[in-house]
């Protein structure tokens, strides 16, 4: 059946550019809550395991909704299903919550590491496809199943090495660096899961739903939102931004030399020397 031509950059490099910065943003605050969930216990911790999924999770699904404002189909009309789009980002959030708690509390040990990546692999992609079913552009669209499988593969790769850079990349440094991995990789899944896509251009309809450029406002307001308090909470957490130990902490400042003994004041200027009979 005949196909038509499809166009995944239709304003450019701006909506991939920007779609990837919304998962790095989202995939570093991720990182941090989760890293900083270690240090914690009871309600906090808990706390800080939500606050990171739902970071990773919006972020990832605002990458998807703004790479998708660049996806046009020639000669047909792009709409959404307000429903089945909002079901997307609950399966974001949802199934990343999951593998986020399970390496908060059971660490990154190999019986943890393992279905927890998965298990958030597979929602990253979930989400994804859960999205890509409530687009309509008034035809039939089908996939290629061999780059549907690469896309979920590398969803699962991305997510079990974001899991395990989140608890054992302390610093700052590593946690930037791994959610740039962590960004670049989702944004790899949607254009590889998008590359899957072909529509049948034997019959093209008027497409029901909502026009994407009349979504815009709302559906990125909320996810903007979030991010920017969620911003807030770790930038003014002065646990989170400290570095020096493994665990975030600064290591407290060495002695310069042997402490006196009791009883024998020490005079300013003036340290006891070493050793027997160093008084």
């Amino acid at each position: 059946m005949p196909s038509v031509t499809i166009e995944g950059f239709s304003h450019g490099f701006v909506t991939p550019a920007a779609g990837f910065l919304v998962a790095w943003l989202g995939g570093a605050l991720g990182l941090r809550c989760t890293n900083r969930a270690r240090r914690s216990a009871g309600g906090p911790k808990a706390g800080w395991l939500a606050l990171g999924a739902g970071s990773i999770g919006v972020g990832i699904w605002t990458m998807h909704f703004v790479a998708m404002l660049g996806f046009e189909v020639v000669g047909a009309r792009v709409s959404y299903d307000v429903g089945l789009t909002l079901a997307s980002l609950a399966v974001a959030v949802s199934v990343v919550g999951i593998g986020v708690f399970v390496v908060g509390y059971r660490g990154v040990g190999r019986a943890a590491l393992l279905p927890a990546g998965t298990l958030m692999g597979l929602g990253i992609a979930g989400m994804h496809y859960v999205g890509m079913a409530g687009m309509h552009v008034g035809t039939e669209l089908r996939y290629s199943f061999p780059l549907v499988a690469v896309s979920v593969v590398i969803a699962v790769v991305a997510a079990t090495v974001a899991l395990r850079a989140a608890v054992s990349a302390p610093g700052v440094r590593a946690s930037v660096v791994s959610s740039l991995i962590f960004g670049a990789a989702v944004a790899a899944m949607h254009y590889t899961g998008m590359a899957a896509l072909e529509v049948d251009g034997g019959h093209v309809s008027h497409a029901s739903g909502t026009p994407a450029t009349d979504m815009i406002v709302p559906m990125l307001l909320g996810p903007a939102v979030f991010l920017v308090l969620a911003s807030a909470v770790v930038m003014f957490d002065p646990d989170l931004m400290l570095a020096g130990t493994e665990e975030g902490r600064p290591y407290p400042a060495a002695p310069s030399g042997p402490a006196p003994a009791a009883g024998y004041p020490v005079d300013a200027g003036h340290r006891p020397d070493s050793g027997p009979g160093g008084y």
